[in-house]
């Protein structure tokens, strides 16, 4: 029943060869390169005409080495594996032989279980007068969706039933725009991703208080992503007052997030789950902010800093350097801290 359900709703394999996906990925082939490719799967798990892959890279420590008994075991069809471990896998078997499996099966995960594209404007979808396409055929609407008067739609992009787009967007090229998304006053960059029901460039939470009462501040600025940005469900990226809201080439957005206006990502940085940034921060190149992650107005994070979960951030971080808790503080000064508290609360219980 298992495997029916898996063959039912699960991904769509596309079907291809052990011979197709080493010429388009420039992998060394071992055994008989018309061997059938049905799936991926891990390598314990693997089934006839599935492929796994066996890595002893440690690209981070999150990275676990399996047992090397678990590639002799495996049932797979094809394996993608280094060359220190040729000898040790399984007869009959087709290898794929590469120094870096991790990084090429995140490829032929994409070629394998890569979507059908779509093509054309649904009938049920909105698409205003004064719309500029620039190659309108390689583009999807999907039903429902609505695309107002101005805005500027790319080579390739994909706008799914139930999204957003307003006036004066511009979408780069290949970028996907799922169900619900809601994008004004945008710029997004090409080959980004849009998940389901993000918010990009609406108001920001500007506000004055004048005469005992708190009023609402205009906002003339955008939102203005990169290349290659992807954009977690429900986060919100606000616009800017005066001034631009940018992230940069490459950075990752998980879901739940919000970005205030006139904050500042750079390139290839990573915000897991649920932070939040507030007006006027800057985050810089290739930052790493763990989930929850709250920063202050105006706080500056460093080019390649990392943030620990749940930290509040009220002090500018500098370049290069690891803080966490809250207040967030550099490693060395959280932990004494933390070992004060400790001795603290042991001392207390001792009194008792």
């Amino acid at each position: 029943m298992k495997r029916l359900l898996q063959l039912l709703f699960g991904p769509r394999a596309n079907k291809t060869t052990a011979g197709e996906l080493a010429k388009k990925f420039g992998l060394e082939l071992k055994g008989d390169p018309k061997t059938v490719v049905a799936g991926v799967a891990p390598i314990a798990d693997a089934k006839p005409g599935q492929l796994a892959f066996y890595s002893t890279e440690r690209n981070s420590n999150a990275f676990k080495i399996l047992p090397i008994e678990v590639l002799k075991n495996t049932k797979a069809s094809v394996i993608l594996l280094q060359p220190e471990q040729i000898k040790d896998a399984p007869k009959g078997a087709t290898l794929l032989i590469t120094d870096t499996p991790r990084g090429n099966i995140v490829k032929i995960l994409g070629e394998i279980y890569r979507e059908k594209p779509r093509f054309g404007i649904h009938y049920f979808a909105k698409v205003e007068r004064g719309v500029f396409f620039r190659k309108k055929h390689s583009c999807y609407v999907g039903q429902f969706a609505t695309v107002e008067r101005g805005a500027v739609i790319e080579p390739d992009v994909k706008i799914y039933p139930g999204a957003f787009i307003g006036r004066n967007v511009v979408l780069g090229a290949g970028t996907i725009v799922y169900s619900g998304a809601h994008i004004e006053n945008a710029t997004i960059g090409s080959e980004c991703v849009i998940n389901a029901n993000a918010v990009i460039g609406k108001d920001g939470f500007g506000y004055t208080r004048q005469n005992g009462h708190n009023v609402f501040i205009p906002h003339a600025g955008r939102v203005v992503l990169g290349n290659r940005v992807s954009v977690g469900a429900n986060t919100c990226i606000d616009r800017g007052v005066m001034t631009d809201t940018i992230v940069g080439d490459g950075t990752k957005i998980d879901n739940l997030c919000q970005i205030a206006h006139g904050v500042v990502i750079g390139k290839e940085c990573f915000l897991a789950s649920g932070c939040g940034l507030a007006g006027q921060s800057v985050v810089g190149d290739r930052a790493m902010l763990g989930g929850q992650v709250g920063v202050a107005n105006g706080i500056h994070i460093g080019t390649d800093a990392e943030v620990g979960a749940k930290s509040g951030v009220f002090r500018n971080i500098p370049d290069g350097e690891r803080w966490m808790g809250y207040p967030a503080a550099g490693g060395i000064e959280f932990f004494r801290n933390y070992a004060w508290v400790k001795k603290q609360i042991k001392e207390e219980q001792s009194k008792k």
